[in-house]
């Protein structure tokens, strides 16, 4: 009995064995699968160009030859006025025009899911016409709306533009947050004595702050980086960091490496202000 005990014991071991020489071969076998050459290759496509601005920021040189380590173009950047004015400009755009779209499209979105009215289908979907229309179009048609008024170009049109732009993308973020909400409790805080603004104030935003967070800091993006819009509606002493690069550009004749250590700063801030942000929005979730 024992023998046979033996035997079949030896006969799983070889087994078990052999299994597990079969599940590393295919996992050998499946290190080098086309899906993750494909992975490697685009990750390489994405990061070689921030790869290569970092090395342009850090070179002593203006070209692209090496010539050693060096903070000089980081020391002129801390010294171009006509840059941080821009900055300065595009901050000051992109938080106003920010909150003024969360406001504008949170309202937006809890009106038209809360209240059943005519025409409620056919307002929203004209409201996500910005985000179809190229932004060319976009752009000429507020150049000819703000030379038919007689407004003045400056700060305050690319204000209204990036305002205007920005209104569909949190009104669709707050939709998606509202499409989850359960609106039996407005009507247990109706039951309680609760009034509309009481209601909206205490009850809905509160339950929509991940979405109008997450519209609010979109809004902020696409703000900073909006370069076609802001073309066609800055005026003198109006221009924003995206119009600042493209001229620096086209008067110098290519990227320099102000620009790239411009460039690498801003990644960086980026970099930190989202695990920040990450986090904030996984606290305010799960409130």
């Amino acid at each position: 009995m024992n023998f046979f005990k033996t035997v079949v014991r030896n006969n799983t071991g070889e087994a078990s064995r052999s299994e597990e020489a079969r599940h590393a071969k295919r996992a050998a076998a499946r290190r080098f699968s086309f899906s993750q050459m494909v992975f490697i290759v685009t990750m390489i496509f994405l990061f070689m160009p921030l790869l290569v601005l970092m090395y342009s920021s850090f070179n002593d040189s203006s070209s692209m030859k090496w010539s050693g380590f060096s903070f000089r173009w980081y020391q002129r950047l801390l010294t171009e006025r006509e840059l941080w004015r821009s900055v300065q400009n595009s901050v000051i755009v992109a938080i106003s025009s920010a909150l003024s779209a969360t406001v504008i499209g949170t309202l937006g979105a809890i009106g038209i899911n809360w209240y059943r009215f005519r025409l409620r289908n056919y307002i929203q979907t004209i409201s996500f016409l910005p985000m179809i229309l190229p932004e060319i179009i976009f752009g000429v048609s507020l150049s000819i709306f703000f030379a038919g008024l007689g407004i003045p170009l400056g700060l305050f049109s690319i204000y209204i533009a990036h305002t205007s732009f920005n209104i569909p993308f949190v009104f669709l973020m707050v939709t998606a947050r509202l499409y989850e909400f359960d609106f039996s409790i407005i009507e247990a805080a109706h039951d309680l004595g609760a009034r509309e603004r009481q209601v909206l104030f205490k009850v809905t935003i509160p339950v929509c702050m991940p979405g109008i967070v997450s519209g609010f800091l979109t809004a902020i993006t696409l703000s900073l980086e909006h370069f076609v819009i802001t073309f066609f509606v800055a005026g003198p002493g109006s221009s924003t960091l995206p119009i600042f690069i493209f001229s620096a550009i086209t008067r110098r004749g290519g990227i320099t490496p102000v620009i790239s250590a411009l460039s690498v700063v801003m990644i960086l801030g980026t970099v930190v202000l989202s695990y920040l942000l990450r986090n904030f929005l996984k606290y305010i979730a799960a409130k």
